[in-house]
C-alpha cells in the first residue's frame, strides 16, 4: 500500500481574535482527487496558506510521508483563484513562469512547455496575450504552468470560481478528463458542491468559522464521471448539502 502523500493532524490557527481552524485532520493518498468543500468564509483557503508555507499553524502536524513538512515546499504546484496570468507575457512564456522560477532556463523551460499546449487545447495560441483568449483557454494555460513545473502535489484554490456557470462546467469536466489521464494528486478547495462531487474520490465538508471537518464522504465511482444524474451521486450531493445546511447533524 502506498504511504499517505500529505496528512494533517488537528490544526488550529487563529489570526488575532478570530478562530479560523479547529482541530483540522484530514488525508490526501497519493494519486487521489481530494476537495475540502465549505461555505465562503469558513477558511477553506487558509488551509493552502498552511501548506504552502505563507503562515504558520498555531498548532498541530503537517506531514508529507509521515514526515514533518518541509520548509521550502517544493512538494506543492499551486493554482490560485484567479488565472494570475501576466498580460506583457505572451502565453508561451506565461506557461513557463514556474520552471523559471525554479531557475530553468528560458529556452529549456519552453521545450518543456510547448509540446503540452496541444493537450491543453491551446495549440496555436502560444504567442498570443492573455487579454486575447477565453476565460476557459487562460485558466487552462494556468492549470498548464502548474503541472509543468512536476512537483507531487497540485493545491488548486478555486480555480473555476470566476468563470460563467457554462464555461465552468466545461472546465469541470476538461478537469476531470485530464486527471483521469494523468492521476495528479490534487487537492482542490472549492464551495461548489457539484464540482467536488464530479472531480473528487473523497470531500472533506467543513463547518463556518471556527472551521471544523463535518464530515468526510468517499466516493468510489470510476473517473471521468459525466456528470451527477446518477442516482449514487446525486444522494451523495443531497448528503452534503443536508451537513452544510446543517453541521450539526
Amino acid at each position: 500500500m502506498s504511504p499517505l502523500r500529505l496528512e494533517l493532524v488537528n490544526l488550529r490557527k487563529r489570526f488575532g481574535a478570530t478562530e479560523v481552524l479547529d482541530d483540522i485532520s484530514l488525508t490526501v493518498p497519493r494519486g487521489e482527487f481530494v476537495s475540502i468543500l465549505g461555505p465562503s468564509g469558513a477558511g477553506k483557503s487558509t488551509i493552502l496558506q498552511l501548506l504552502t508555507g505563507a503562515t504558520a499553524p498555531d498548532a498541530g502536524e503537517m506531514l508529507m510521508d509521515g514526515q514533518p513538512l518541509a520548509r521550502d515546499r517544493h512538494c506543492f504546484a499551486f493554482m490560485p483563484q484567479g488565472d494570475a496570468l501576466m498580460p506583457w507575457r505572451r502565453m508561451l512564456d506565461n506557461a513557463t513562469l514556474g520552471l523559471e522560477v525554479q531557475g530553468v532556463g528560458r529556452k529549456a523551460a519552453r521545450a518543456r512547455v510547448a509540446p503540452l499546449f496541444a493537450e491543453f487545447g491551446l495549440a496555436g495560441f502560444e504567442h498570443h496575450y492573455p487579454a486575447q483568449l477565453s476565460g476557459g483557454m487562460r485558466q487552462r494555460a494556468a492549470l498548464l504552468r502548474t503541472v509543468v513545473q512536476q512537483r507531487p502535489m497540485l493545491l488548486l484554490d478555486e480555480p473555476f470560481g470566476a468563470l460563467d456557470a457554462l464555461t465552468r462546467a466545461q472546465m469541470q469536466r476538461w478537469l476531470a478528463t485530464m486527471w483521469t489521464r494523468h492521476r495528479w494528486t490534487v487537492l482542490l478547495i472549492t464551495h461548489d458542491v457539484r464540482e467536488a462531487v464530479l472531480l473528487s474520490d473523497r470531500i472533506y465538508v467543513l463547518t463556518s468559522r471556527p472551521a471544523r471537518v463535518a464530515h468526510q464522504f468517499h466516493l468510489p465511482f470510476e473517473h471521468p464521471r459525466q456528470g451527477v444524474g446518477s442516482p449514487a451521486l446525486g444522494a451523495i450531493e443531497a448528503d452534503i448539502l443536508q451537513t452544510l445546511l446543517n453541521p450539526k447533524d
